[in-house]
Order: C-alpha cells, then sequence, then structure tokens
C-alpha cells in the first residue's frame, strides 16, 4: 500500500482521500518517518501537510531581539561553595519565573557520556526496519520501551517530521530492567539515566530554593521519582516549511532535562516571538513543565516551544521527563500550601499525575495549554458584582474574591 503521492504527486488534491486510511498505512510499515526518507520521496506525503489556520510563515521563527539570550547557568561548587550556590539559586529562580527554560553547564555528566547517548539514539534509528519493529507500539502507557512515530498520530491536524524512542526508566531505586532496552543503546542509556536523574535532584533542589521552600521540598512532592527518556529522531526533510518537526507545545511534567545536538532546531516562545535555542557544546537544557507550574501556583513557567523541520539531518535530541507513567503514586498535586496567601489564592485544582498525563496523552498537541483544564473555575455572581472561585481545594472551599 502507498501513501497518497509517494513521489512527485505528493501533495497533490484527490476527492477519494482518506486520512485516516492513509494514517493507518503510515502506522502499519512500523517505519516511521524514517521509513519514507529511506524511500527517496522528493515531495512531503499529505498527511504531514500543516493546514493553512497552522501556517507559521507568517509568524516570527527567529527573534528580532537580539539584546535576548537563554539564561544559561554554571553548576560549579555549588554543593560546597556557599555564594556560588545563592547565585545559582537567583538565576533558576529568575530563569523560571521569566523565561521558563535554561541551559547548564558543569552539570557533572562526562562529555563523553553525552555523546554517546546522542550516537546510541542515531544507531537505533538507522537500524533496519525489522530490528526497530519489535518495539514499536502505540500505546505508551503498556510498555515501559516502545518506538513509534507521533503518539497523537490519530488526533492531530497534521503529523510531525520525527520518530521517537520511549523508556520509562524509573522509578528509582526500582529502574527499569536493562534487558528491555535495545541492546544497541543499553548500556549507555542506563548510564545516562543514573547520571541524568542525579542531575534532576539537583536541580530540584535548587528550584525549592528559588520558592523559598526547603531544599528537598519538591523531592517530598515526589516530582523526581519517576522519569522517562525519550530518544527524538528528526530526518532531513524534503519539504521542511509545510510541516513541523514538533508542533509548538508545553511539557506534561514536571522537568524536562534536553540533550541536543550541534544541528538545533529548538525554538521557544517568549514575548511571543519565536526564539532559537543555540545547541551549546556540553550544555543541557533545562525547561519548566506543566506540573512545576501548577503546584509552583504559576510562579515558574511552562513554556511552549517547537522544533522546526529542517533539509538538514537527522537531527537528534534526547528529552529526560521527570513524571509518572509506571510509578503507582498516591499524591495529590495541587498548588504548595506555603505559597498561597489572601494576595496568591490557589489557581489550579487538585490531580494526580496519571489524570494530569492522560487528559495531556488524550487531546494530543493541538495547540492548547492542557493547563487551562485544570484551572479552578469562577463564577460570576451580578447581584454581587465580583466573580469567585467556587471549586474546593485541598479538602477546603475555596471563596476569592
Amino acid at each position: 500500500m502507498v501513501i497518497t503521492g509517494a513521489g512527485e504527486s505528493l501533495t497533490e488534491s484527490s476527492e477519494n482521500y482518506d486520512r485516516f486510511q492513509e494514517l493507518k498505512v503510515f502506522d502499519d510499515t512500523k517505519a516511521g518517518v524514517k521509513g519514507l526518507v529511506d524511500s527517496n520521496i522528493s515531495k512531503l506525503p499529505r498527511i504531514f501537510l500543516r493546514p493553512p489556520e497552522d501556517d507559521i510563515s507568517g509568524d516570527t521563527t527567529q527573534s528580532k531581539n537580539t539584546q535576548f539570550t537563554i539564561p544559561v547557568i554554571d553548576l560549579t561548587d555549588i554543593n560546597v561553595d556557599v555564594l556560588r550556590r545563592a547565585e545559582a539559586v537567583d538565576r533558576v529562580r529568575r530563569a523560571a519565573e521569566e523565561v521558563g527554560f535554561f541551559q547548564v553547564v558543569n552539570h557533572g555528566i562526562d562529555e563523553r557520556v553525552l555523546e554517546e547517548m546522542l550516537d546510541a539514539a542515531r544507531g537505533f534509528h538507522e537500524l533496519p526496519r525489522e530490528e526497530k519493529a519489535e518495539y514499536y507500539n502505540r500505546d505508551q502507557r503498556t510498555r515501559r520501551v516502545n518506538y513509534g512515530s507521533n503518539f497523537d498520530l490519530y488526533k492531530s491536524k497534521f503529523a510531525n517530521w520525527r520518530d521517537t524512542l520511549f523508556c520509562a526508566m524509573g522509578p528509582h531505586p526500582q529502574p527499569l530492567d536493562p534487558k528491555e532496552l535495545p541492546p544497541l543503546c543499553r548500556d549507555i542509556t542506563t548510564e545516562y539515566s543514573k547520571q541524568v536523574h542525579k542531575l534532576g535532584i539537583t536541580l530540584f533542589e535548587l528550584l525549592s530554593e528559588a520558592l523559598g521552600l526547603k531544599p528537598d521540598h519538591l523531592k517530598g512532592l515526589e516530582c523526581e521519582k519517576e522519569h522517562a527518556l525519550l530518544s527524538h529522531y528528526y530526518p532531513a526533510c524534503p519539504e521542511p516549511k509545510l510541516t513541523m518537526g514538533t508542533t509548538r507545545h508545553s511539557d506534561p511534567d514536571f522537568l524536562t532535562i534536553l540533550l541536543q545536538d550541534h544541528l538545533g532546531g529548538l525554538q521557544i516562545l517568549h514575548q511571543d516571538q519565536w526564539i532559537d535555542v543555540p545547541p551549546l557544546p556540553g550544555a543541557l537544557i533545562v525547561n519548566i513543565g506543566d506540573l512545576l507550574q501548577l503546584i509552583s501556583n504559576d510562579r515558574f513557567k511552562s513554556v511552549e516551544h517547537q522544533v522546526l523541520a529542517s533539509h538538514v539531518g537527522p537531527r537528534l535530541s534526547v528529552a529526560c521527563l521527570f513524571t509518572h507513567y509506571f510509578y503507582p503514586s498516591t499524591m495529590i498535586n495541587g498548588p504548595i500550601m506555603e505559597l498561597l496567601s489572601e494576595e496568591h489564592p490557589p489557581i489550579y485544582r487538585e490531580t494526580s499525575v496519571q489524570d494530569f498525563v492522560a487528559y495531556y496523552y488524550g487531546k494530543g498537541l493541538d495547540g492548547n495549554s492542557a493547563l487551562t483544564h485544570f484551572k479552578l473555575q469562577r463564577t460570576f455572581h451580578k447581584e454581587l458584582g465580583i466573580t469567585t472561585k467556587d471549586q474546593p481545594y485541598n479538602g477546603v472551599a475555596v471563596h476569592v474574591n
């Protein structure tokens, strides 16, 4: 079976076009976007075409604000030097509140490990289709290791030009059995997982202090309890202006630590402008997730970001998402009580991580923030002329003028 237009007629319209069927044909190949590239296509398959309402050609794709740069935070000696730690906490606070993104250097993960992790990610995605197909699975909730293309393939307006290997590594101290990982990337994935988890704990300590809390506060909320590694593969695209590597979105987690290669393509939305996040040798990118924005009651910002498709490729990145996929937590998350007051009432209702993630994955990357669904509802009282929040929070009815 052939996807519409496999050849020079890929983008031609057809009265017989059946989008669902073409998505299924693509899905059934278990070859992902890499399989399309291997077939030497010269035009973009129709399922990847952005609809007119999602065309970003008129948007700012590069910042006009040449004065703005992504914050870079040096973690050297923060556990032994009080002044360095105070400086790091202050810079983390400003970055988390104002940008939602920052890069860290001298983070303790050896450059060899970073390079080998990227090499292993590339090696897996460039395996023969038959070897990768063993790991192909569309439901990330049923297997801790799976490979696929577009988790929201059947929900999205258009498919992204990206394949992903998903590995749920936690919860610690009971990590994923390495035998479940593909042999080619087994050892380095296990090593990188341990080191990036350790870095995550350090970052959660800094973020806790940035909120004016004790260093172990976010750890006590099980923010670091489980993480997943998502190895993304963005092949060179024949018509990059017509699609996206990754649609604009924010992350359904507490924190993301991203390792990207030298090609770049990642952008964040800052003050209504898309700003490039340039690759910095040896650095790791950190971004605040939706769940951390929720429990910080909007103190910290989960910023929207996207990845451009490109003629150049493949681009590799490995995202570490701190959230719960398989960890059976009974923790209910809501705005942290210590951060609330009459001046700062709760903005969000309480939810479990599992319910939040389920809602996020259920709606897919539709351009809307999942956080909106979890905001406390407001009711307007005409006779009083006031708006109140009238859903219970933390077991107590909340009525805030």
